[in-house]
């Protein structure tokens, strides 16, 4: 399949810029640009998402640049409900710094920054050289442009189409860069630079979108209770990652599967029928989050995630480390622990029940577990003896509450 099609049947293409770049793509030898802003100091998985199609395009035989905009983070692209808040340039500069470094771990491609060839431009030069290229009502007619205006748009807001217009500029000039991808909100933005090239220097230059990843309600892919889903592994370990992609929606994993993995269309397909037929037997979820760990964090990460996940909830607990249930507890309530403290005084000492007399009913009618083994005894008494590497114990009330008892 060639990657004209392979990108059409994974829905990765949104809008495109020019009927002869299905050719061009087809042929490969084109080198194209994707960026992201620091707007923090880890990517995130919709970052990935897009990212990827780097690497697709580099199989196709395409030369990828990873712009990270230490310029335009400054600025900050304009949102479409409020504006963005700034960011100092002090936490730009270290955001520049992490997301640099693990956009070459990650994907092995060179990084640029726009802050290199924006921070000697001055105010006079940058209307003379590239604001006199810009139609303020071209500009007004852009998407983001258009649904901001009710509310509001700063100019430094709608500055910030011009610079990334200039960075395609720049590096058609400097590195031959005849095509930018991105996510589909960015299509104004690609488009200006195309409109910057043709007006400037008279060449043509190349682009298109791809879909926002969302869920089955038009939401954004890749929260989960409020928190991003990070690449970086210090901030989502890989059981969490696991856990997050096991419990995508059951109508949305084959989407998935397409846009975030390697497979071939036939496996996919494949994996397609047997979820149809058993949805409850998580086989694409499980292989979802077996490419995408194994692509971020190597598949020793995966086999460790998927260890913990079948571990966590069963006796089995104990048989992992004490830093592998701290890090993937770390959102359950903590509780601290002295050597030998009877099962009661610890369930109400530490408002796990309410009173002695809770606790004694939740004992005596199962809902109470150590390490996910029932307690049955009432005088039962907790000690570092009983806990994994003389540290921790997982205490669970019910059926959903858990407790992070640590041990002083």
């Amino acid at each position: 399949m060639k990657i004209y099609d392979e990108l059409l049947w994974r829905g990765l293409i949104k809008d495109f810029s020019d009927p002869a770049l299905i050719e061009k793509l087809n042929n490969g030898g084109m080198t194209f640009y994707i960026g992201t802003d620091p707007t923090g100091d880890s990517m995130h998985i919709g970052h990935f998402s897009s990212f990827l199609i780097a690497t697709r395009l580099k199989k196709a035989g395409h030369n990828p640049i990873l712009l990270v905009g230490g310029a335009t983070g400054q600025i900050g692209d304009p949102k479409p409900t409020a504006e963005r808040a700034m960011i100092t340039k002090e936490a730009v500069a270290h955001n520049v710094e992490c997301l640099t470094n693990q956009a070459k771990k990650i994907f092995g491609f060179e990084v640029v920054n726009n802050y290199d060839w924006c921070k000697d431009i001055n105010f006079i030069d940058f209307l003379r050289d590239y604001g006199k290229y810009f139609n303020i009502s071209y500009m007004l007619n852009k998407d983001i442009v258009r649904r901001r205006l009710e509310l509001g748009i700063t100019y430094t807001e709608f500055s910030y189409m011009i610079m990334q217009a200039l960075d395609f500029l720049h590096l058609y000039e400097t590195r031959n860069c005849t095509m930018q991808v991105a996510g589909q909100d960015q299509w104004g933005n690609i488009t200006a630079g195309i409109e910057l090239i043709r007006k400037k220097i008279g060449k043509e230059a190349y682009g298109f979108t791809m879909p926002l990843i969302t869920k089955s309600d038009g939401t954004k892919f890749g929260k989960t209770e409020g928190n991003a889903i990070w690449l970086d592994l210090n901030k989502t370990s890989s059981y969490e990652m696991f856990q997050f992609f096991i419990n995508v929606e059951d109508s949305m994993v084959i989407d998935y599967l397409k846009k975030l993995t390697f497979l071939s269309k036939e496996e996919i397909e494949e994996i397609e029928k047997e979820h149809n037929v058993a949805p409850e037997k998580r086989r694409a979820h499980k292989k979802l989050a077996e490419e995408v760990i194994t692509f971020l964090h190597g598949h020793k990460e995966y086999e460790k995630a998927l260890k913990i996940s079948e571990a966590l909830f069963t006796e089995d607990i104990v048989n992992l480390s004490a830093n592998d249930i701290i890090a993937n507890f770390k959102d359950v309530k903590q509780v601290t622990l002295t050597n030998e403290e009877n099962i009661i005084d610890v369930l109400v000492n530490n408002g796990i029940c309410s009173s002695k007399r809770e606790a004694r009913e939740m004992i005596t009618g199962n809902a109470i577990s150590i390490n996910n083994k029932k307690v049955t005894n009432v005088d039962l008494v907790i000690s570092k003896s009983m806990a994994i590497d003389e540290k921790v114990i997982i205490i669970k009330k019910g059926k959903k509450n858990y407790y992070l008892a640590i041990f002083a």
